[in-house]
């Protein structure tokens, strides 16, 4: 193996992440500081490209040793021409990001969506280490998706991997999606829609201890849960029911070899997997639920970095 090292860029609406990876995926280093997204893209990328540099000098590491830059951002890209065509959290619009960064750092630039670079860094050094096909969920504020096949993410033209917007809520008890569609799985296994239904069950007068807190949030609706309050469980076991159903979908699609859910409502645990399993083996085919596992993701916040260091690699 030679040492050859890649750098992997984490941009988000508040905060630039930067990571330097050797080939293994090992995150050598890191560093974070704000994105400054309200001063345009020309600042941004000009913080993206000093902060790397910085990076591998703090580190002791020779700039000649790194072979590729990666960027994984939230929005929607044209791949082939290196654009983030809209980024919704930096406010940005055709935004020319991959040619801009290889003027800056004179190495090659590689970007793609900040779900499948995470997913892509999960496979290559989290929970899917050494497996080839893997679908990663993650549960936040929304609901986010990477796919990785024979080892390479699938990116279709640009937007492949949105799998929180599959409909899978029925019409009578959908909510609209903030995509603008009815009945995603967003709107339910997200933060947001547990907390949705959380503050329906409240207003509508259900008994229950979730009435007594000051502000609602996901975690408290699992605290609740696990401490016996029966419309708390059962919002729990909706978000699980209906993201069962939603990897069997993926499932019969795609047949991986292991799903990763990641994002902070994983932290939920067992409390929540617990469903996930039970109705993924529920209405999925036997043929394509065998040798699948449901497991939690490992990298955490640094799987977006470990990923776009690893673009230049998978492709």
């Amino acid at each position: 193996m030679s040492d050859q090292l890649y750098i992997g860029i984490d941009l988000g609406g508040t905060s630039i992440k930067v990571g330097i990876c050797n080939e293994a995926g090992d995150l050598v280093a890191k560093f974070e500081v704000p994105t400054h997204a309200e001063e345009g893209p020309e600042k941004v990328a000009d913080l993206m490209a000093a902060y790397s540099r910085v990076l591998v000098e703090n580190t002791g590491l020779d700039w000649d040793k790194v072979a590729g830059v990666g960027a994984g951002i939230a929005g929607f890209m044209d791949l082939k021409n290196g654009i983030v065509k809209l980024g919704p959290n930096l406010k940005w619009y055709d935004v020319p990001i991959r040619d801009m960064l290889q003027q800056r750092l004179e190495k090659p630039v590689l970007i793609d969506n900040d779900a499948n670079v995470a997913a892509l860094g999960e496979a290559w050094a989290g929970a899917g280490k050494g497996i080839d096909n893997v679908v990663l969920f993650t549960l936040g504020t929304g609901v986010g998706g990477g796919i990785v096949m024979n080892g390479k993410v699938v990116t279709g033209q640009g937007s492949a991997g949105e799998l929180g917007h599959i409909n899978v809520v029925p019409d009578l008890e959908a909510i609209q999606c903030g995509c603008g569609q009815m009945g995603c799985v967003e709107t339910v296994s997200s933060a947001t829609g547990i907390v949705l239904m959380a503050q329906d069950a409240v207003q509508r007068g259900d008994k229950t201890t979730l009435a007594l807190l000051e502000q609602i949030s996901a975690k408290a609706v699992f605290d609740e849960a696990r401490a016996g309050d029966e419309v708390a469980n059962r919002i729990v076991q909706r978000a699980g029911y209906y993201l069962g159903r939603t990897l069997a979908t993926v499932a019969v699609i795609l047949n991986p070899q292991r799903f990763i859910i990641g994002g902070g409502v994983s932290r939920a645990g067992e409390l929540l997997f617990a469903h996930v399993r039970e109705n993924f083996a529920k209405y999925t085919p036997p043929a394509a639920q065998t040798n699948v596992d449901i497991v939690v993701a490992t990298l955490g916040n640094d799987a977006g970095m470990i990923g776009a260091a690893g673009l230049h690699l998978q492709r």
